[in-house]
């Protein structure tokens, strides 16, 4: 199972509607809810907890030398352009 860490400013408003999107488009690529699991935070909690997961999907800036695992930028998410380049991104992770 692979685990996704969404982060947003303050940890709730945007990366909840990210939550909600990112699981609409797994959903519609046949991703089994089994194979990923989401965690939710403020991007002040990225670097506690990237080692628990597997990538970062932020809804803000954000850029870090001491996270070693992908950090997605998932605006796109927000306003629909260039969602699906994230979702395939995402999707890849979760398939590795």
């Amino acid at each position: 199972m692979k685990k996704i860490f969404v982060a947003c400013g303050s940890g709730v408003v945007t990366s909840t509607i990210a939550i909600n999107k990112l699981k609409e488009g797994l959903e519609e690529r046949n991703i089994p809810e089994d194979d990923y699991k989401i965690g939710q935070g403020s991007v002040g909690e990225i670097e506690s907890n990237a080692a628990e997961y597997d990538a970062v999907l932020v809804t803000s800036q954000y850029e870090s030398d001491n996270v070693q695992i992908p950090i997605i930028n998932g605006i796109s998410l927000l306003t629909g352009v260039g969602a699906d380049e994230v979702l395939d991104r995402i999707t890849r992770i979760i398939e590795s």
